[in-house]
């Protein structure tokens, strides 16, 4: 069943960041997720066939000792252009199938992608959580927007917030000596300073936790 959030692709951009804006007012910046922690799962999509097909990776995870529960992938063909900043309403179809295919919805998902830190505040993780209604966390890799507070230090779980101008819409967290950090920004239904120290809990000996490098090494078919 088609999302009103993600509308099918009719070729008007400025539609489609009315859209955001009015998404990003339905975002909770305050903690509402199960405590503890039952099940997590990570997202993340790749692309085959040149582009015209779109793959999604689901893979959900015991919160307490991060055994695989279950894991999926979708795959739809690829219905819209990358544009950027819009990003989120050419991927989330799949994750939407890549969602509905696993046994059971998680009660935190990490995403691949930004959660607020977006211009519109509505990454792809904030308007996965907004449509879906699971409390969601944005693990990215490269700023979109904003700029880092102060520098960050190089050592493992160090964070600062990223501003654009005067408001935060997330952090960059170090979740491993000597490797860039990531771009970290609740969702949905996650608090601003829940986060980071979320993001850590599930980091092991990589630079990405758990849910979201299992997720990208399937959505990227280094693991097959």
């Amino acid at each position: 069943m088609a999302n009103p959030s993600v509308p099918t692709w009719n070729h008007n951009v400025a539609e489609l960041r009315k859209l955001q804006s009015e998404l990003a007012g339905e975002v909770s910046l305050r903690d509402s997720f199960a405590k503890p922690l039952r099940t997590i799962a990570g997202f993340d999509v790749g692309f085959e066939d040149a582009g015209a097909t779109t793959r999604a990776a689901a893979v959900l995870l015991d919160a307490d000792t991060l055994e695989v529960l279950d894991r999926q992938v979708a795959r739809l063909p690829t219905a819209m252009p990358y544009i950027p900043g819009l990003l989120s309403f050419r991927e989330l179809p799949v994750l939407f199938a890549a969602l509905d295919m696993l046994k059971a919805k998680p009660d935190l998902a990490f995403v691949d992608g930004h959660g607020i830190a977006h211009p519109r505040r509505l990454g792809i993780a904030a308007h996965f959580g907004v449509a879906t209604g699971i409390p969601s966390i944005g693990v990215g890799r490269e700023i979109l927007v904003g700029e880092p507070r102060m520098a960050l230090h190089d050592m493992r779980g160090a964070f600062t917030p990223l501003r654009d101008k005067s408001e935060q819409i997330g952090w960059l967290l170090r979740s491993k000596v000597g490797c860039l950090p990531l771009i970290v920004s609740p969702g949905h239904k996650v608090a601003m300073a829940s986060a980071p120290e979320l993001v850590m809990r599930y980091v092991t000996t990589y630079r990405l936790p758990e849910p979201t490098r299992l997720a990208d090494r399937i959505a990227s078919k280094r693991d097959r």
